[in-house]
């Protein structure tokens, strides 16, 4: 019996260091470098020191500049808003599955 793939887009195994900006549970805002394991254009799966709680709304921004320029809009790399769907503890660090709330193009 062949086990019936859930996944609605294709994952990528992509190790990408990544900014994860959010609220901790006493309100104070944090930003915290993690790195993919995966990702797709629905969502990805993060590992590092996560003070993450399933259900947060966070905000995901890749640390490479982007050079200014009329096609990129002139901006440098925007955020991606992520909703926290899972959580592992894996040693010191931690897993977490990720949802984007708009689809990657």
């Amino acid at each position: 019996m062949v086990p019936i793939e859930r996944r609605r887009s294709q994952r990528i195994r992509l190790q990408v260091p990544i900014f994860i900006r959010g609220v901790n549970q006493r309100g104070i805002e944090f930003l915290e470098l993690a790195k993919t394991l995966d990702i797709s254009s629905l969502g990805a799966r993060l590992i590092g020191p996560l003070p993450l709680r399933q259900d947060d709304v966070i905000s995901l921004t890749i640390p490479a500049p982007i050079p200014s320029s009329p096609e990129s809009g002139g901006v440098g790399t925007p955020p991606i808003p992520a909703r926290v769907l899972r959580l592992e503890i894996s040693g010191e660090l931690e897993l977490a599955a990720v949802e984007f709330l708009r689809p990657l193009a």
